[in-house]
């Protein structure tokens, strides 16, 4: 029997009151909020009638009971689609929700103006060395300023590992406002393609070689993860800076502890981790020539925004049974569009 109210679920918090605003605009949906720490006793009702889990997308801000994985599925029969807060999935198991007939939707493109600007911010405080000379100011004795000559970035090279929405935004803003060559690794794009997007289309170990700045673009999956360790941190020069705002377990942390005390490489701007936010005393934290924050490229409110409303806009398309644009699992649509036929009494677009 075909429902009426489409059940919507989240916990603990949802990327930006747009999301809730505009998800109540539609007296068809009903949206519960849960805590990390819910009781069982509130939390299998909603559970068990969800159609949509909108979830955080950050893996230690997230209880491990609410990852999307098979056994979360085992609690919420009824679910259609997993939408995650941001660009990333680390906290959604794609295959188990492929298997189930589950649709993984993210909101790629969301954040691109605020990530690829925070890649920007990172390159320029490490190439002028203003966080290394900040902590010595303020460590005070006496200042020697040459100590901190920097390097202009004008005219280098930087190499994006994965050329999506950030990475395509970033080499525009490289090789626009510096005059920068822009190499690329994409194993998902051709030459043409990552040509149209203002790059030339190398392989890993070249661009590692070949770069004076490495962005780390891509997401987590499980080609990635590890995939910047210490055979790549040596084959890259020992001007060169690392850059990341992607995801943590995609490089290597003790590996880049050892190549940044060996002198290999020149420093690194770190935005994500193993453990976020990571430890005061984490090792890398130790370094001058680290500049970190804790996953924040992409929280502004602009970015926030953009995903929030993105977010309520693919659900009601796809409660609605048009196709979302950004879906992670294409080949789950099969099973989705029957499943999502008997619990709405209706075919989705595509069916």
């Amino acid at each position: 029997m075909a429902v009426n109210t489409k059940r919507v679920f989240y916990v603990k918090y949802v990327a930006h009151q747009s999301f809730i605003d505009t998800l109540s605009q539609r007296h068809d949906v009903r949206l519960d909020k849960l805590e990390n720490d819910s009781p069982d006793a509130v939390a299998a009702p909603v559970l068990d009638a969800a159609h949509v889990y909108q979830i955080g997308s950050t893996r230690d801000e997230l209880a491990a009971q609410f990852h999307a994985t098979a056994a979360l599925i085992k609690r919420t029969p009824n679910l259609l689609i997993v939408s995650t807060n941001g660009a990333g999935y680390d906290t959604v198991n794609v295959k188990d929700c492929t298997a189930a007939g589950v649709l993984v939707l993210n909101q790629a493109g969301g954040n691109r103006e605020a990530v690829a600007e925070h890649v920007l911010g990172m390159m320029l405080t490490l190439s002028k060395r203003i966080g290394e000379a900040d902590r010595a100011m303020r460590r005070g004795g006496n200042f020697n300023r040459t100590a901190y000559m920097g390097t202009d970035i004008h005219g280098k090279t930087i190499g994006i590992v994965g050329l999506g929405h950030v990475g395509s935004r970033v080499a525009e803003l490289c090789r626009g406002l510096f005059a920068m060559r822009v190499l690329a690794y994409d194993p998902y794009l051709t030459s043409e393609q990552i040509g149209q997007r203002g790059a030339e289309k190398v392989e890993l170990d070249d661009l590692l070689s070949r770069a004076d700045y490495v962005s780390i673009n891509c997401p987590l999956t499980e080609e990635t993860h590890g995939m910047i360790g210490a055979r790549q941190y040596a084959l890259m020069q020992p001007h060169a800076y690392l850059i990341t705002t992607a995801r943590g377990y995609i490089h290597d942390e003790k590996a880049l502890e050892q190549a940044l005390r060996d002198k290999r490489i020149a420093g690194a701007g770190l935005d994500v981790w193993t453990k976020e936010p990571p430890p005061s005393d984490h090792p890398l934290m130790a370094f001058d020539n680290v500049l970190a924050s804790p996953h924040t490229a992409g929280v502004t409110s602009e970015a926030r925004t953009n995903m929030g409303r993105i977010a309520a806009a693919q659900i009601i398309d796809a409660l609605d049974g048009k196709r979302p644009p950004r879906i992670v699992n294409p080949d789950a649509w099969p099973a989705f569009a029957e499943r999502f036929e008997k619990a709405m009494g209706f075919a989705p677009q595509g069916r």
